[in-house]
């Protein structure tokens, strides 16, 4: 099965950086795309950041300019958020939207604690 592993969350100041990862695994599968999504108490889970087959990118409008999604390899996914805010905090999940031959699959990970405070 294919499993993501995240890591990277954690308490910051206001201001500070956090670089999440997600890194997909176990077995043949390529991925469609792969990103971030996050969840705050009392609300929806939104669009972070996603990172497409291709190298294109989508950011919800509370990341831009602040968060840059990238690959740092093949089955691995960064988000490098900087001038977080309190708002900011939220549980965030790794998602991956992958194909394993024809048949295409989605799949979440856990979720990592991002807590911006003082």
């Amino acid at each position: 099965q294919v499993q993501l592993v995240e890591s990277g969350g954690g308490l910051v100041q206001p201001g500070g950086s956090l670089r999440l990862s997600c890194a997909a695994s176990g077995g043949r599968f390529s991925i469609n795309f792969m990103g971030w999504y996050r969840q705050a108490p009392g609300k929806e889970r939104d669009l972070v950041a996603i990172i497409i087959s291709g190298g294109r990118t989508t950011y919800g409008d509370s990341a831009k300019g602040r968060f840059s999604i990238s690959m740092d390899n093949a089955n691995t996914v960064a988000l490098q958020m900087n001038s977080l805010k309190p708002e900011d905090t939220a549980v965030y999940y790794c998602h991956l939207n992958f194909r394993v031959g024809a048949t295409t699959y989605a799949n979440w990970g856990q979720g990592t604690q991002v807590t911006v405070s003082s």
